[in-house]
């Protein structure tokens, strides 16, 4: 076999999808960090599972169709800095290859060396011994084969051989990982989605049951709350029209000018060559009509809302009600704050200082780039401050902020909440966005970090050797204490954290600490530093038993 067509793309991505949906644990065993976090192998499932549901609901496509379902949906799906370069990936592979109709051996190299070179561009600091490595040595064999044969039988083989063994130098290039005795996670969780893609092309049996077609963008699009006896327009109908081209401003208010004649609850959202369309009317055809000007149309859906007024239909009206409340038209703010939070103390805290829009989950559960855009459209403000609060966090941010267009985002690297609360301190209403910026990213140096938690797996990390059940106190640099109380192993952390320039200590105890054992430690640590000021909150945060700054 000399090409492949989009058909058989799509089935080949999909069954890499399956196939690291299917081996995600076993990748995030790999992590060399024994931390109970959001890992690698979920973050790469999540993201490209994101892209497999808007591939599972196209019949037939065209590559241009399928090109744009796998990076816009794996775009908007990224999570963590695994998941973020996986897209970045997919997004060059299918940039190269969209105008064809079908991909020979060339097509192949040349869309896998643009891979290559937008996931590097990506990464602030790349860095060798990663999934980057592996992308690399799949690209320069992927582009040494073309050379050699036309036939892709022969070529895929070669390539994944050549994958598994740069994905076994991996631990020469990065120590940590020789020192584990594992080779990089993410490389490992690239190399299965290729194993996937290669099943598929064999003609090989793939169950894709877990993959769900997406039914509907993530775009607000639902049911309005209201009685039977009140609608007014009983036709709740959707449909996303291929443009083939941009779809202008002027073209986007001239429609939704016409939806409004015609029906309410609108909504459309145009998104390069993509425009999804959501409107309530009693005449579907009018709609359907009057987009088909514009260019074809897909993912066609009409339902009779008064034949379909039940419950699940009511709690859809009722999320679908608090979200509109929410993005009623306020006054344009000059400026807006984002934070991700891990806990309804840390929450409040940040609610206190200022900060409009909390994603929770940044710990457990590292928020897509999508969550973030959600964010973004939430925020009515001029210019939107994100502040990621995890390291594995900042590439998803600073993607929704290349992705956002008619708002100025900025990216604080704020890599723990406590660096979070400093930022949003920092900030001066009186200064431009460009000073905010330097002075908030200059006051997140001063602030040192611990975090308290428990290990998940055996592991050796330089000269301290970590049992499942251990208690860790991670800082800012990696782990300054092992032990098994948590209490002695807090102040054993703390202990590096305190420096003779110190003047603060703040301590936020997590859901599984009580009030109780909470008060005790601050007393201990009061009186182990008597010349420090001690401030002590409720974070309520999962995970983690102590989330500790010192300033």
């Amino acid at each position: 076999m000399k090409t492949i067509n989009a058909d058989m793309l799509a089935k080949m991505f999909l069954a890499g999808a399956q196939n690291i949906e299917a081996k995600k644990e076993y990748i995030n065993e790999l992590n060399v960090f024994p931390v109970p976090d959001g890992d690698t192998g979920t973050n790469m499932s999540m993201t490209i599972m994101s892209a497999a549901k808007e591939v599972r609901a196209l019949e037939h496509p065209r590559m241009k169709e399928l090109s744009k379902a796998i990076s816009s949906g794996s775009l908007r799906g990224a999570r963590g800095n695994s998941g973020v370069i996986l897209s970045q990936l997919l997004r060059g592979f299918t940039k190269s290859i969209q105008e064809e109709t079908e991909i020979d051996a060339a097509g192949i190299a040349a869309a896998c060396m643009r891979a290559k070179e937008t996931a590097y561009k990506a990464v602030m600091k790349p860095k060798e011994g990663t999934i980057l490595t592996v992308a690399r040595g799949i690209a320069e064999k992927a582009e040494e084969l073309a050379f050699e044969t036309e036939d892709l039988e022969e070529i895929f083989p070669k390539i994944l051989d050549h994958a598994q063994q740069v994905l076994e130098q991996t631990p020469e290039l990065l120590p940590v990982l020789k020192e584990a005795g594992v080779v990089d996670s993410g490389g490992q969780g690239l190399l299965e989605i290729l194993r996937g893609a290669y099943d598929a092309f064999l003609g090989k049996e793939i169950d894709y049951s877990s993959i769900e077609p997406s039914k509907e963008p993530k775009t607000s699009f639902g049911k309005a709350p209201m009685e039977e006896t009140d609608i007014k327009f009983g036709y709740c109908t959707e449909f996303i029209i291929l443009t083939g081209r941009e779809f202008s401003d002027q073209e986007e208010q001239e429609f939704k000018a016409y939806l409004e004649s015609i029906g309410d609850s609108i909504v459309c959202v145009a998104d390069d060559e993509v425009v999804k369309v959501h409107v309530h009317t009693n005449d579907p055809g009018l709609a359907i009509q009057k987009a088909l000007s514009f260019g074809q149309l897909t993912r066609m859906k009409i339902d009779n809302m008064r034949e379909e007024h039940h419950e699940r239909v009511i709690q859809e009206a009722e999320k679908l009600a608090a979200q509109e409340k929410r993005q009623k038209p306020q006054e344009k703010k000059r400026t807006g704050f984002i934070a991700v939070s891990i806990g309804e103390g840390m929450n409040e805290i940040f609610r206190e200082i200022g900060v409009d829009y909390i994603i929770e989950g940044g710990q457990t559960m590292n928020p897509s780039t999508d969550d973030m855009l959600q964010a973004i459209d939430e925020v009515n403000a001029e210019t939107i401050f994100i502040l990621p609060n995890n390291k594995n966090i900042i590439l998803a941010a600073n993607q929704a902020r290349d992705l956002t267009k008619d708002k100025k985002i900025v990216v604080i690297p704020t890599k723990t909440v406590p660096q979070g609360i400093t930022a949003v301190i920092s900030f001066s209403s009186d200064e431009d966005t460009a000073a905010n910026e330097a002075a908030m990213t200059e006051a997140i140096q001063a602030v040192r970090t611990g975090q308290v938690t428990y290990a998940v797996r055996d592991t050796k990390i330089g000269d301290k050797e970590i049992h499942e059940g251990d208690i860790m106190g991670i800082g800012d640099e990696g782990i300054l204490a092992v032990g098994t109380d948590i209490s002695d192993t807090a102040k054993d952390l703390l202990a590096n954290l305190v420096t003779e320039e110190s003047e603060l200590i703040s301590i936020y105890y997590g859901e599984d600490i009580s009030e109780e054992e909470a008060e005790r430690f601050v007393t201990s640590v009061e009186e182990t530093y008597p010349d420090l000021d001690v401030d002590a909150h409720r974070g309520g945060q999962p995970i983690y038993y102590y989330v500790m700054s010192v300033e």
